[in-house]
């Protein structure tokens, strides 16, 4: 009986150990889910913050600003990521500024159209134009290229231009930067809206791409910097209100600090206090 018994207690004790292996190794993961703008620049900061922290895992998964809403809100992320401010209806969300970036219209490099008036984009996503050639460019038919639902690119796209996404007429639909432009590339007809960051780190590594002007101000990092650039927008980090992790909150707190600027800077954002 008493061995039966000294049993039963080894076999507790070992179970509670495997609860509490199991219960450390959960403390020490994070998810992180959301915007495919934001999602790159988490991926090389998570690597980092592994380095520093050992033992520690951060998964970065992207979907979309709307699904870093959602997640953060159901619990099914410790962070969402979303490139944008937050609406009045989100705010049962923290958000945590980790940088800045624009929005800009982008074509393949070969396109001779060298800028386009707001008015004149209006009228090429709402399909009123349809031809380069009413615009000073060749004789050929526009290729519009057009955002999914959820990403907030979408969203800060309509809302500058004052459209509904019922409005556009779009040949192409797209869900992150990265197919926007190889869509752009892809085609020299094409016609689409990306990251500044994203769109000026490719033409710069000799991609075909160019990008347009707004309102007569060039599109690039630097002038979103100093506020010029009409169509400019937050990159953040958010939570549920409240009590975070020790885990979750170290994180945020790291992906603010100058440590990481260099990765930030790496792929054509602006870092906090820049």
């Amino acid at each position: 009986m008493g061995k039966a018994c000294a049993a039963v207690a080894l076999l507790m004790v070992l179970a509670a150990g495997c609860k509490s292996e199991k219960a450390g190794q959960a403390s020490s993961k994070l998810t992180l889910s959301g915007a495919s703008t934001v999602a790159p620049l988490m991926a090389e900061v998570a690597k980092r913050f592994e380095a520093k922290n050992p033992g520690v895992r951060v998964d970065v998964q992207s979907g979309g600003s709307a699904r870093g809403v959602m997640d953060a809100r159901q619990g099914l992320a410790d962070i969402g990521m979303v490139s944008r401010d937050l609406t009045p209806d989100e705010q049962d969300l923290d958000a945590h500024l980790v940088a800045k970036d624009g929005i800009c219209v982008i074509v393949h490099k070969t396109n001779p159209v060298a800028s386009l008036t707001d008015e004149q984009i209006v009228s090429i996503y709402t399909g009123k134009i349809s031809n380069w050639k009413d615009v000073g460019g060749a004789d050929a038919p526009i290729v519009v290229v057009n955002k999914a639902e959820g990403r907030s690119t979408l969203e800060l796209f309509l809302h500058h231009f004052q459209l509904k996404n019922s409005d556009i007429k779009a040949q192409v639909i797209i869900g992150d930067n990265q197919q926007g432009i190889k869509t752009v590339e892809g085609s020299p007809e094409a016609i689409g809206y990306v990251s500044i960051g994203a769109a000026e780190y490719a033409a710069k590594q000799g991609e075909p791409l160019r990008l347009l002007p707004m309102a007569g101000v060039e599109a690039s990092v630097d002038n979103v910097r100093n506020g010029k650039f009409p169509l400019g927008r937050t990159l953040n980090l958010v939570t549920k209100k409240g009590p975070r992790g020790e885990l979750a909150r170290k994180f945020i707190t790291f992906s603010q600090s100058s440590e990481i600027h260099d990765l930030i800077e790496a792929q054509y954002f602006i870092p906090m206090g820049k």
